[in-house]
């Protein structure tokens, strides 16, 4: 069987790019080449692209494994994004990205682009973890393994943080604009979570750096969407199936995308409100509906499919059980939201529940259980606190910590940057408050939580129930 290329005749009913592609030139770079870009900024890149051609074309930079690099690069840049409903599947080759490369093989080569005056925009999915955030301090964890290398040697970056840097102390020398860093990770206020860290980082190297970034740099937030399952060997079938050739890199997902943008950028951007992004003054209330309704019970769905031996989201949300707890939890969630500007919250919800029920999309509950502890804080932990001080009962946030140190306990391991230390907290468990040692994780909750002893003796009590 051929392999995807520039050369390969695909069907009618497969869509690819209208525009001119060996005209293309970079004008973005995207640091984190996973699946997530692949199905998203990328698409909204190509639809740009059809509408209002121009100079953005993508580098699509993978910061340590080389595999998707080198698959790229041997389709020519494209692949297959197969979009699954209970209707029917299509198929969609895209073509926005330009160059491929490995920052940890070529560093230097990804350094001269972000120094290229060509480059207008940078945008990340690194996930969260990848920044080496302090969650006390706002700042920039100095034990996160990058972020001490990079500080170290900050003319040969590792990290994202100090490929940013890096990158834009090059710009400054050169007397060129800095381009525009657009974080597409679910942090929140993520914008300007970023601006701080590179901030964070160019005062450690030279404050008149950090000055020249914080005069003349641009960090607008964003929030993204849409449920990105991995790639099997039975989803590469189907794609293989549709486009009539191999796809290494053909990935499936949902109907649904959504971006929400500030319009904060330093020289210009594509015109990405023609796939449907959303251009707004504040990005933060459609971003903290996501975290906390959509992002949060993804999260509970994860480790109640784990309790429970189910593989898939959808398998979780075919118990009607399930559901019903999965709703009860966003009516408790949305009561912590303010007004989203043209958005109806219930509504809303109720779409969230049938993407989650999609019987087509086969996402892994324990693909979505990685890193929790990383992804609790403004998920769940944000709205239990303002939940509490608002005197309501936070009974359905406790449920989702009780789950989560459940499905440690069952499964004796957990993929997380805090392995380590939350193995160590299963491991040493006190009968009479089995969530103690778990809340004694240096940082992981609020104070506000570790200090409220009747919240966490509901931990405790949907804890023992979980075990009934």
């Amino acid at each position: 069987m051929s392999r995807l290329s520039s050369s390969t005749l695909l069907p009618d009913v497969v869509a690819q790019p209208s525009y001119d592609r060996a005209n293309l030139q970079p004008g973005i770079i995207h640091m984190g080449l996973g699946a997530f870009h692949r199905a998203h900024q990328a698409v909204y890149t190509q639809r740009a692209l059809s509408e209002q051609f121009g100079g953005w074309g993508i580098v699509a930079v993978n910061l340590r494994s080389p595999d998707p690099v080198e698959a790229l690069a041997e389709q020519d840049g494209l692949y297959s994004i197969i979009v699954r409903n209970a209707e029917g599947d299509t198929a969609e080759v895209i073509g926005a990205t330009v160059d491929w490369l490995c920052a940890a093989e070529r560093g230097t080569d990804v350094l001269d682009y972000l120094a290229n005056e060509t480059i207008k925009i940078v945008t990340l999915t690194v996930s969260e973890k990848a920044y080496g955030l302090d969650p006390v301090t706002g700042g920039l964890d100095l034990k996160h393994p990058s972020v001490a290398a990079d500080l170290a040697n900050p003319h040969a970056p590792v990290g994202a943080v100090g490929f940013l840097v890096e990158g834009l102390a090059k710009r400054r020398e050169k007397g060129i604009a800095p381009y525009t860093v657009l974080c597409c990770d679910n942090l929140p206020s993520n914008g300007h979570v970023v601006r701080h860290l590179v901030l964070d980082m160019a005062e450690r190297r030279d404050p008149e750096l950090a000055r020249w970034i914080a005069e003349n740099g641009a960090f607008p937030c964003s929030m993204v969407d849409r449920i990105v399952p991995a790639a099997t060997a039975e989803s590469r079938a189907r794609a293989q199936a549709l486009l009539g050739v191999e796809d290494t890199l053909s990935i499936e997902t949902e109907p649904f995308m959504q971006w929400v943008i500030e319009e904060n950028f330093v020289s210009g951007r594509p015109a990405w409100e023609a796939g449907g992004a959303v251009f707004a003054k504040a990005v933060e209330p459609y971003e903290k509906m996501k975290l906390r309704l959509l992002n949060g019970p993804h999260t509970m769905i994860a480790h109640l499919g784990i309790l429970n031996d189910l593989e898939f989201v959808r398998d979780v949300m075919a118990v009607p059980e399930f559901v019903e707890k999965v709703r009860r939890h966003m009516q408790a969630a949305v009561k912590t939201l303010d007004p989203v500007p043209g958005i109806e919250l219930p509504a809303y919800m109720d779409e969230l529940v049938e993407r989650f029920a999609n019987p087509t999309i086969a996402h892994k509950n324990i693909q979505i259980a990685m890193d929790t502890s990383q992804k609790l804080p403004q998920r769940v932990l944000a709205a239990t606190v303002e939940t509490l001080e608002a005197g309501r009962d936070a009974a359905e946030f406790a449920y989702v910590i009780a789950l989560w140190i459940a499905s440690i306990h069952k499964r004796g391991n957990l993929d997380d940057p805090r392995r380590e230390e939350i193995l160590v907290a299963a491991g040493n468990v006190d009968p009479s408050d089995p969530s103690a040692s778990f809340f004694a994780i240096d940082g992981l909750f609020p104070p506000a939580l570790v200090q409220n002893r009747p919240w966490r003796d509901r931990v405790n009590a949907e804890l023992q129930g979980l075990k009934a």
